[in-house]
């Protein structure tokens, strides 16, 4: 279906006002950014940014169970599994079966998955160096707690 001309002007300056205006397409339009700049800094290391996000999450949590590290990276579990099993294959991470609940899984570092995450951190603290002369230092961080309300919020 084609548009008139005078719509079609009408719809391209509504959909320059959503692109513009949107906190969730520019919130995601940041994060990739920041991604692919820290995916960058991380590369020779075989690690994105994400997967050692995920590795400090795993290293930082007192509950080790697959519910709770969905939980606090606000990953859907079929995500996160997804994410956790490339780890895995690489030998970073393992999972198991809780033996008192057969039904929840646990998730940890492994030695290798250790050394990995401490030779990232160094890189890691490097790329957001690099970063903060760029963006506000803590802007991320301000961001991820504002929004914190909105995990719980009905719309």
């Amino acid at each position: 279906m084609r548009v008139g001309t005078q719509s079609q002007g009408s719809l391209r300056r509504e959909a320059r006002a959503l692109v513009d205006a949107c906190p969730a397409w520019n919130a995601r339009l940041a994060a990739r950014r920041i991604s692919m700049f820290i995916d960058r800094e991380m590369a020779g290391l075989g690690l994105t940014a994400a997967q050692a996000g995920l590795m400090a999450q795993i290293a930082t949590i007192g509950d080790d169970t697959l519910g709770a590290l969905a939980q606090r990276t606000g990953l859907e579990q079929s995500t996160l599994s997804r994410n956790l099993r490339t780890l895995e294959r690489q030998g970073l991470i393992e999972i198991a079966v809780v033996e008192a609940d057969l039904r929840r899984r646990a998730v940890w570092l492994t030695e290798g998955g250790v050394r990995r995450l401490q030779e990232a951190l160094p890189i890691w603290r490097r790329a957001q160096a690099s970063l903060a002369q760029i963006l506000p230092s803590g802007l991320a961080r301000e961001l991820a707690d504002h929004s914190e309300a909105l995990a719980e919020a009905k719309p």
